[in-house]
């Protein structure tokens, strides 16, 4: 890669005024193709396009901030309108070639799409594109942030933008594409900007700092360049405050205490401290960690990607995937991993993730960032959740008892007995708690009741039993029935008065008889269908005239009620159903 401190604007000298100086993301701005770090894709597209004459007329340069499309966009219109040109190398040294690096180039417009968004400006674009540029070739336009126009500004560049005159080029460039109208994308050609390896970074900036006269270790370097997360232009930011912060040398410790970071040995005994489940060695790392200057939230995100690569080495990811730690913590990271495993990894990430959520609305972070720690340090032993949910599921609990015991980061830990909740007495369970053994078809339930042997005698007895295990206003229903019947081979029938006829379409929904089924299984020890009639009121002659119908017929409006889609969809959401349907007031 070539220095192209050579073609940038020098740098100022001891003697220059403080209002000319130049930041170094300025300075050390790309001046050609080859210097476009991590984009050699689009240098080798743009350049192809320039040597064999197929240029477009409309470009667009996609990306996360500080990869390089605005560089991109000015290299390319230097290439076109260069006095020496077009050229795919462009010679950085004419007036034109100058004044597009700085931004002056009265040809090459360079627009702000956030400041200038509106439909007035792109009518006022459109009555400048046909006038010829004044002294380059082409007249470029260069549209940053373009995702900011509204609506109508990209309908009224529609159509220029797809026939655009001989002498006009555009490049748009955004940090999200997907705000752009599809109509606006199918007629550019679009170029996606990756982000910048973190070692591509470490390297620039080693350059930038020997340009500069400044001796700087490389592990500070290297974290810059973790830092900056696959923005170039972020690690020169970086960059330039360590240069105004230590002068001389920047060193690892620098860049720690600039950033309000931990250091790794301060960050791995953290770590340690929350896999080994030691809240208070946890705890007092923190407090340390806080008088020494480092930053909560960082500190936290430091956690966070920590935990992150140490599921990245767990799964067997190699070293060049580490995002947040250096190559030489990998096996320490990778031992961490396997450590806590899988899943206990998620959830430790998951609580980390949810404490910095809460800090950007927060005054308490310390209080925050204390308490996710202790949660971390109380999480069990997820691996072992699998194994023992399948083990309660087939019925082998090895041992274990519901309310027992509980899983530990060792195994099952017991629980003393004075910590094991009474078990309340009613009138079918007046023997001691026992452990009950595995159900070998004997007369008594899994809970210690009597079971019941099906007959004609003990049919009610069953339905009664039943009820007793189940609640829900579909059972205070079930409760008014008047007899049961015992119908071979394994059947009951569930009779009803007719003024309960409300009731009984309430039990027989598929979904209410499926758990009076259940509740009779246990009651029974063996598989009993339920079904429900109306029997005729005996006593139905003894009404006044007229009790009849007018029951029949509120019953019957009650069951219309039932059926109608928008009382289904109510009774779903709020687990409701109607109990009484009013006739409407009389109009007289």
């Amino acid at each position: 890669m070539s220095d192209s401190s050579s073609n940038a604007e020098p740098p100022p000298t001891g003697s220059t005024p403080a209002d000319r100086y130049v930041v170094i993301a300025r300075r050390y701005r790309p001046q050609v193709f080859d210097e476009l770090v991590g984009q050699e894709h689009v240098a080798q597209a743009l350049s192809g396009a320039i040597s064999t004459n197929r240029v477009g007329h409309a470009y667009l340069f996609t990306g996360a901030r500080g990869v390089g499309k605005t560089s991109a966009a000015r290299i390319l219109a230097k290439a076109l309108n260069c006095e020496k040109g077009p050229a795919v190398v462009p010679c950085n040294q004419c007036d034109t070639c100058r004044s597009i690096a700085t931004g002056d180039d009265i040809d090459v417009l360079e627009i702000d799409g956030a400041s200038n968004r509106g439909i007035d400006e792109i009518r006022q674009l459109r009555q400048t594109v046909n006038v010829r540029p004044s002294r380059s070739r082409l007249k470029i336009y260069i549209i940053d942030e373009v995702h900011m126009l509204t609506r109508e500004a990209f309908n009224a560049l529609l159509k220029t933008l797809e026939e655009p005159p001989g002498h006009v080029k555009f490049i748009f460039c955004t940090t999200e594409p997907t705000k752009i109208p599809v109509t606006i994308l199918s007629r550019c050609q679009r170029f996606d900007f990756a982000g910048i390896l973190t070692t591509s970074i470490a390297q620039r900036l080693g350059q930038i700092v020997e340009s500069e006269g400044v001796e700087a270790d490389s592990e500070a370097l290297d974290l810059l360049a973790r830092r900056a997360t696959g923005s170039m232009r972020d690690g020169q930011s970086l960059l330039e405050q360590l240069l105004a912060f230590a002068p001389g040398r920047i060193t690892l410790g620098d860049v720690h205490q600039m950033l309000g970071t931990a250091g790794e040995s301060r960050l791995g005994a953290l770590a340690g401290h929350l896999i080994e489940r030691n809240a208070a060695a946890a705890l007092a790392e923190l407090d340390v960690a806080l008088s020494e200057g480092v930053d909560v939230a960082q500190l936290l995100e430091q956690l966070l990607g920590y935990f992150r690569d140490c599921m990245a080495a767990a799964m067997g990811c190699p070293v060049e995937t580490s995002l947040y730690t250096s190559a030489t913590q990998w096996d320490e990271v990778g031992r961490a991993g396997n450590q806590l495993g899988l899943s206990t990894l998620l959830a430790v990430m998951q609580i980390l993730d949810q404490a910095l959520s809460r800090l950007r609305f927060s005054t308490q972070g310390r209080i925050l960032a204390e308490l996710a720690l202790v949660r971390i340090s109380s999480l069990e032993q997820l691996e072992e959740l699998p194994a023992l949910i399948a083990q309660l599921r087939s019925g082998s609990g090895s041992g274990l008892q519901s309310g027992s015991g509980s899983v530990g980061a060792s195994g099952p830990r017991p629980v003393s007995a004075s910590r094991t909740p009474p078990r309340p007495k009613t009138a079918s369970t007046e023997a001691p708690s026992v452990q009950t053994p595995p159900d070998d078809g004997s007369s008594t339930t899994s809970a210690g009741r009597r079971r019941v042997e099906l007959t004609p005698a003990s049919a009610e007895e069953a339905w009664t039993r039943a009820l007793e295990r189940m609640s829900g206003m579909v059972v205070e229903q079930a409760k008014e029935f008047q007899r049961v019947t015992f119908a071979e081979p394994d059947s009951l029938v569930i009779h009803f008065k007719p003024r309960y006829a409300l009731a009984k379409s309430s039990c027989e929904r598929p979904d209410q008889v499926a758990r009076f089924e259940r509740a009779l299984a246990e009651v029974t020890g063996r598989q009993v269908r339920v079904r429900f009639v109306v029997q005729e009121d005996e006593a139905g002659a003894s009404e006044p005239a007229g009790t009849s119908a007018r029951t029949a017929s509120s019953h019957q409006r009650l069951l219309e009620a039932m059926n109608h889609p928008m009382i289904c969809r109510a009774g779903e959401l709020f687990g409701a159903q109607p109990i009484r349907v009013d006739a409407p007031p009389s109009q007289e």
